[in-house]
């Protein structure tokens, strides 16, 4: 917190009733700090379209509240960073509503890091989330930080691989002493370790549904850009490109098959000028000077060494009829002309080198590898 600047004003001006972000920064710019914006003149404070509950607030909030927000500063892990804290990350500082206040767990030095969002889908195929793991660890190895919004799904996956590559960036719809959905809480231990869970929203506010596009423009506003993964035709990914948009960053979208119902929201962002995206390497390429000099661009591949070649010619040729849709064993064999028992072996056998993924009923497709083809 910079020098003169009291978090118990800044606290309590977040909670004012009917103060969001944009009339917190216009309190800003008209009185320059939070304690300047409690003692004006209930005149002023009229004029700047608060009502009498919110001056009333700021006369006399309630104590309890903003104590209980500083106990929660205590912790050594958690800070608080504030419109007029010099770490205060530029791109996010730069959309038309920026939350005034971001509560962090972790490291917040790499909110100011280069970051790419990547989101998508709550109940995405298998080799979606794949995808995103894959391409989440490659992108983090290259330094970009990895941000996302700690969904189930592909945020969780793209959060685990970038952990797996480097660091990522969690944006909260609930406030940093709870997590949503529960089922991530270690996956939220782990980033806190290494690295940063974030949210506008102070200690104590629980799932709103309301939150959750708020919470969507932090997560574009932060990046230079938003990959989505998989998204159905309504999808709260597509709110998060539309917001990344609005914002001047880069939207891009990995294509899918027809068949697919989750691909429709990617393929809705394609025909709307998203760059279409097959390799991570696409989108270091895209983003290029953005990125300034990042490690591990020029060669590489995010699932590991290409195996094929090393694969017998039975191998490759059962391989060669499996495509990126989904297939039946039974499909399976009627285009290699090997019988059950051989084509179970070798399916299992190829899953096992990370070349395939088994999907739900007995139906097999190719991994989706997030090479680099940058050279």
């Amino acid at each position: 917190m910079p020098m003169g600047h009291d978090p118990r004003d800044w606290l309590v001006l977040l909670r004012a009733p009917g103060v969001g972000p944009v009339r917190y920064r216009r309190l800003l710019e008209y009185c320059t700090t939070p304690a300047a914006a409690r003692r004006a003149d209930r005149a002023e404070l009229e004029r700047l379209g608060l009502n009498r509950q919110a001056i009333d607030w700021l006369r006399r909030p309630d104590e309890a509240l903003i104590e209980a927000d500083l106990e929660w500063l205590q912790d050594p892990a958690h800070d608080l960073i504030t419109l007029a804290d010099p770490r205060y990350p530029g791109l996010l500082a730069g959309i038309a509503d920026p939350p005034p206040l971001l509560f962090t767990m972790g490291d917040p030095e790499l909110l100011t890091r280069p970051q790419l969002a990547i989101v998508g889908s709550r109940n995405p195929t298998e080799g979606g989330r794949r995808t995103a793991l894959e391409f989440a660890r490659f992108l983090a190895s290259a330094g970009l930080a990895v941000t996302s919004g700690m969904a189930s799904g592909i945020d969780a996956a793209a959060h685990q691989g970038a952990l797996e590559g480097g660091s990522t960036v969690a944006v909260l719809g609930t406030g940093p002493d709870r997590v949503y959905p529960a089922a991530n809480r270690e996956l939220a231990h782990r980033i806190r370790a290494q690295g940063v869970l974030v949210s506008e929203f102070p200690p104590g506010t629980g799932v709103r549904r309301e939150n959750f596009p708020r919470r969507n423009r932090i997560i574009s506003g932060l990046s230079l850009g938003t990959l989505v993964v998989e998204a159905a035709a309504r999808s709260g990914s597509l709110i998060t490109a539309r917001l990344a948009t609005e914002q001047g960053r880069e939207v891009f979208a990995i294509p899918g098959s027809i068949h697919n119902p989750l691909a429709r929201g990617c393929h809705a962002l394609l025909r709307q000028g998203a760059k279409l995206v097959e390799t991570a390497g696409d989108i270091i390429e895209e983003l290029g000077p953005l990125l300034g000099t990042l490690q591990g661009v020029a060669t590489g591949d995010a699932s590991g060494p290409e195996r094929t070649g090393e694969l017998d010619g039975d191998y490759r040729k059962l391989l060669d009829c499996l495509g990126h849709d989904p297939v039946t064993q039974d499909l399976l064999m009627q285009c290699s002309g090997f019988s059950a028992d051989v084509v179970s072996s070798m399916l299992l056998m190829l899953e096992l080198e990370g070349l395939i993924v088994s999907l739900p009923g007995g139906r097999y497709s190719r991994t989706s590898p997030a090479k680099s083809t940058v050279s």
